[in-house]
């Protein structure tokens, strides 16, 4: 059952003493894990309020508390936005209410942000930045999870057999999740302090700046792509960019060049998880949700694995047209006499072998060879052929041997060109 902001308004002045609501209103937030509130209070303050609806919810608020207390004033004042405080909380059995001080600013949709001037892409990366240079310490000192680049894999590896256990997923999606986690080469990056819950509505705006992040309850060492799979998702290459590269001026250190690659994996993943946590909730409209969501991605990498295989198949082509123009056009004795359509000779005829032109004919054998032929050929009666052969012979007789020189197959370097494509970002599932 959801609580009114009235009644939040009332839980509020026994987690902050002294406090006395005049004004609520719904404050939007995560439905399915809490009810929020905004406050306006008789000196005029504002406050906001957030009430678990189940203890797992409940639980993150607890560990976004002690997080925020790890905060240092020291730590705070060096990052290029501000933090949430919280002012009080109240325990009502097995769940908890935290009482927060109002932070200035308002949320954007992912569509508002993805249209944003650079000025504020600036903003943006310049915040992922700050995060991702934070101490290793604080995660640390507060006992909070802490992965390495091989550890981060395996756990995604763990969480995709779970999705799959599930039956739900998309098998096609499942073999390009599974095949992406093999390539250790992508999982090559040094671990960084990430939010871990890093999307839109955990970030404030005013005007052209970023004046606040929330949302700290997955603060972690690990994959700094985590906190950039919503923007990968937003299917906004310019805006991507933009923040990608103001965030790698910002940064003390060198982002690895398969970020946005993983980053766009995780995106995909989101829903995975998305409907793992549906199921395990019991919610029905989540559920369909997010069956609708994954097969949705399914057709779409469907739809642009064969865009990409027609694009190959007709650059192939192109090559090979070049390649057929730019060849010398020679006419062969035997196809010209070919062309001639004598519908007596059989499908497949022997003749004398003409003079060799290109360099993919071998040596002609010994003439101590070619006098004694291991199959018999009944002669064919065309005269060309026949005036073929002296004049074989005639060349022969001359020491004339035209042949070039063939490069041996060990001298063969070729090889396959293998074409990743990447896949369409996909609007990210945000938790409900």
């Amino acid at each position: 059952m959801r609580r009114t902001p009235f009644e939040l308004a009332a839980v509020a002045t026994a987690a902050v003493p002294g406090l006395t609501p005049t004004a609520a209103a719904s404050a939007p937030d995560d439905a399915a894990d809490f009810d929020s509130a905004l406050l306006l209070d008789s000196e005029g303050k504002r406050w906001r309020v957030r009430s678990p609806r189940h203890p797992e919810a409940s639980a993150r608020l607890e560990t976004e508390f002690m997080i925020l207390r790890a905060f240092a004033p020291a730590i705070r004042a060096e990052l290029p936005f501000l933090m949430p405080t919280v002012a009080g909380t109240v325990r009502q059995g097995a769940l908890s209410t935290f009482v927060y001080a109002h932070l200035a600013g308002a949320k954007r949709s992912i569509e508002e942000l993805s249209t944003c001037s650079d000025a504020l892409a600036k903003e943006i990366g310049a915040a992922l930045a700050a995060v991702h240079d934070l101490p290793q310490s604080l995660v640390n000192n507060a006992d909070l999870p802490s992965y390495t680049a091989n550890e981060f894999r395996q756990r995604k590896l763990n969480e995709l057999d779970q999705a799959a256990t599930t039956g739900k997923i998309p098998p096609a999606l499942l073999r390009r999740w599974e095949h992406a986690l093999e390539d250790v080469a992508l999982w090559r990056f040094n671990p960084c302090v990430v939010h871990g819950d890093l999307h839109e509505d955990n970030l404030l705006i005013d005007g052209d700046n970023v004046t606040a992040v929330t949302g700290w309850t997955d603060l972690r060492i690990g994959d700094p792509a985590d906190d950039f799979a919503w923007l990968v998702a937003s299917n906004e290459q310019s805006f991507v960019e933009s923040v990608l590269r103001h965030y790698t001026e910002a940064r003390r250190d060198t982002p690895d060049g398969h970020l946005l690659r993983r980053s766009a994996l995780l995106a995909e993943f989101a829903l995975a998880q998305y409907l793992v946590k549906a199921l395990a909730a019991g919610h029905s409209d989540m559920t369909a949700e997010a069956e609708a969501m994954l097969k949705s991605l399914a057709d779409d990498i469907e739809e642009q694995n064969a865009l990409a295989a027609e694009e190959a198949d007709a650059a192939a082509a192109e090559l090979a047209a070049a390649d057929a123009l730019a060849a010398p056009a020679v006419v062969m004795a035997s196809e010209a006499k070919a062309s001639e359509g004598d519908s007596a000779k059989p499908t497949v005829s022997v003749t004398a072998i003409p003079e060799p032109v290109h360099e993919d004919v071998p040596k002609a054998r010994p003439e101590t060879d070619a006098a004694t032929p291991s199959v018999t050929v009944e002669p064919l009666e065309e005269a060309a052929s026949g005036e073929a052969v002296v004049e074989r012979a005639a060349d022969s007789g001359n020491g004339i041997d035209s042949t070039p020189e063939v490069p041996s197959e060990s001298d063969d370097t070729s090889t396959t060109a293998l074409q990743v494509v990447e896949p369409a970002p996909l609007q990210d599932a945000k938790d409900h």
